[in-house]
């Protein structure tokens, strides 16, 4: 599997962990899915503070509610049912912004309100699917950086990730390049295993 590929499904296991209170699953579901959730209040147009107050919302209900999501049709995935969350939470807040009094103007909380799609925002748009697939891959490879020594780490990015030449990294880590292709393997095998159980 090459690096970049990456699907945004969540596993019904890491789902059913999180549905116990397993602390892990929630690590690793806020780990994958709380920069994304950011990322579509700012979308929204809020400010940094404002997106931060409603993620915090979204996961708040996302942790009363994780043991309501279902996969009974086809489509069905845990990202739209976020997305349908964070919407909700959007909407609370624009509605609770309409109401305050505004120095200026006083449509725009409507405007935006309107405008939030049924849909995550990247569903439309091939390339910011791309950099949100991007984002969750390297969130992956953040939780199991640390279960890899230095060179071995070293080994694997440089030629898996940069696409430098085998030969070259071997010469300069001090390695073999069969070395080389074992530590990349090595970590590309724990990384599908990361991403299968993810997934």
């Amino acid at each position: 599997m090459p690096v970049a590929e990456f699907t945004d499904s969540t596993s019904l296991t890491l789902l059913a962990r999180a549905q116990a209170r397993d602390p892990e699953a929630w690590h690793r579901i806020s780990a994958l899915y709380l920069p994304l959730t950011y990322r579509w209040a700012r979308q929204a147009g809020l400010q940094e503070c404002d997106a931060a107050d409603v993620v915090q919302e979204v996961f708040r209900t996302l942790a009363g509610q994780i043991g309501d999501f279902r996969r009974d049709r086809p489509g069905d995935s845990f990202r739209g049912w976020l997305w349908g969350i964070t919407r909700n939470r959007l909407r609370e807040f624009y509605r609770r912004r309409q109401a305050q009094p505004q120095a200026i103007g006083g449509t725009d909380a409507h405007d935006r309100l309107e405008a939030l799609a049924d849909q995550p925002p990247e569903d439309g748009d091939g390339q910011q699917r791309s950099g949100t697939q991007a984002a969750m891959m390297h969130r992956a490879l953040e939780l199991i950086r640390d279960e890899f020594e230095q060179t071995t780490w070293q080994a694997f990015w440089r030629t898996a990730v940069d696409q430098q030449d085998t030969a070259e990294v071997a010469d300069e880590l001090q390695m073999s390049p069969k070395a080389i292709r074992q530590a990349k393997f090595r970590v590309m095998r724990r990384l599908r295993l990361e991403v299968e159980k993810l997934l």
